[in-house]
């Protein structure tokens, strides 16, 4: 990983751009797919399975029999760790639901505020070489909790026609009912558009590729998307009192998911720094997907600044999906920090602890766009809407009010609307 020791801010933003995708190319390859499902429904969703994918499919639908099946082949240590990991997820999102709002702002003038659910949710479940069943617990699991009514989840089967039983298991375990093999920009159109077998989401959640970003991005003006996504990333501020070998992994872990993410250190030491370097090129030595993470590190860079000021506005800026603060007195660094997805603090908690397990979710804004979202939590899946009612008395108090308002701006309408029912008053 390159070193770059105290950069100039004229260079903060070389140094905090991310890796480009290749939208130019991407994009008329999606449009001309969401085209063909929006057009054809399941005949094109089963051809383009057969063209991308590679497998020939009778129907999109997974049956009850797979979803047995799949129960069976997962081992129990890993049902005893989804069963931990879902009571912590379930405890966290459960908490944050509220109580809404219900006042008088006036006398007579009654505002309220209720939460209702999203009718009918897509859930993206990226497969491939990484089956990532820990989405299907950091989407089903807040969609369930807020209620809605209907959850469709779809995730690319493999070369066997067949899903991970993994993904099958954990979401019937949170009570998925509508699981559809379809993966890439072909799924998210499905969803988007709806088709003969997978039904029409208000809403799409989960990460994936760049055709499946790219396709979020096109859907978007028809169906909502939880957040605009990138390349998965992370952001290490670390000190002399942290421990390499740690700092190390979590760059890794990071790069690992593909070869586009993207894995930034900042540090106060140059010599902490080589420290960390080494400890990189020992680790990945050891790694399956090394071939994936080295390439990701080529996107990636350590960058050493002597003040702590400048530590935390570099990371304000660059806006990580994920931030590790490994530095003295984190939490008092935590308190500045105004753009991130995820914060995770000391020396002991791994990114991947937000990844799986801890409670929080892993379903965060990338790319920068951390600065503008937050990552999906219970209100991703609700949508908040207002009352009012308004007495005679609080007409006759807010009355004049309006009319004042609407007449300003030219709006005879508005202001009648009100003088009208001032006048039945007497």
């Amino acid at each position: 990983m390159q070193i770059i020791v105290n950069p100039e801010k004229r260079e903060w933003a070389a140094l905090t751009a991310r890796p480009q995708m290749k939208r130019s190319t991407i994009g008329p390859r999606v449009a001309a797919i969401l085209d063909a499902v929006r057009a054809e429904g399941d005949d094109a969703l089963l051809r383009l399975t057969r063209e991308i994918d590679g497998v020939k499919l009778p129907s999109p639908a997974v049956t009850a029999d797979e979803i047995e099946e799949a129960s069976r082949l997962v081992p129990q240590e890993l049902k005893t760790a989804i069963a931990t990991a879902k009571n912590n997820i379930e405890r966290f999102h459960a908490a944050q639901q509220g109580e809404g709002v219900d006042l008088e702002t006036m006398p007579g003038v009654r505002c309220v505020q209720k939460a209702v659910p999203i009718r009918s949710v897509g859930l993206y479940i990226p497969g491939g070489s990484a089956p990532l069943f820990s989405t299907v617990l950091m989407l089903a699991i807040p969609a369930r909790i807020a209620g809605c009514p209907q959850i469709t989840l779809c995730s690319p089967p493999d070369k066997q026609g067949k899903l991970s039983p993994a993904i099958l298991y954990t979401a019937q375990l949170c009570g998925v009912t509508h699981i559809f093999k379809a993966g890439g920009a072909q799924a998210v159109a499905a969803m988007a558009y709806g088709t003969q077998s997978i039904p029409k989401a208000d809403k799409i959640f989960g990460p994936g590729n760049q055709y499946v970003t790219e396709a979020k991005q096109q859907v978007s003006q028809f169906t909502a998307i939880d957040m605009p996504a990138g390349p998965s990333e992370v952001l290490v501020m670390a000190d002399s009192g942290a421990v390499p070998a740690f700092v190390a992994s979590d760059l890794l872990s990071q790069a690992e998911h593909g070869s586009d993410s993207q894995a930034i250190l900042l540090t106060p030491s140059r010599g902490f720094a080589e420290q960390v370097v080494r400890e990189v090129e020992r680790q990945l030595a050891e790694l399956p997907r090394r071939d994936i993470a080295t390439r990701a590190l080529d996107n990636s860079r350590i960058v050493v600044m002597d003040s702590e000021d400048d530590l935390i506005a570099f990371s304000n800026a660059y806006g990580p999906e994920h931030l590790i603060i490994s530095m003295e007195n984190p939490w008092e660094i935590a308190e500045r920090i105004t753009a991130a997805g995820s914060v995770f603090i000391g020396n002991y908690t791994p990114e991947s602890a937000g990844d799986y397990a801890s409670g929080t979710n892993h379903t965060l804004p990338t790319y920068g766009w951390a600065h503008a979202y937050s990552g999906v939590n219970l209100d991703s899946f609700l949508r908040k809407i207002t009352y009012q009612e308004i007495t005679t008395d609080g007409l006759r108090g807010i009355g004049n009010v309006i009319e004042t308002m609407a007449g300003a701006e030219g709006l005879d309408a508005h202001k009648n609307a009100v003088t009208i029912r001032l006048k039945s008053l007497g």
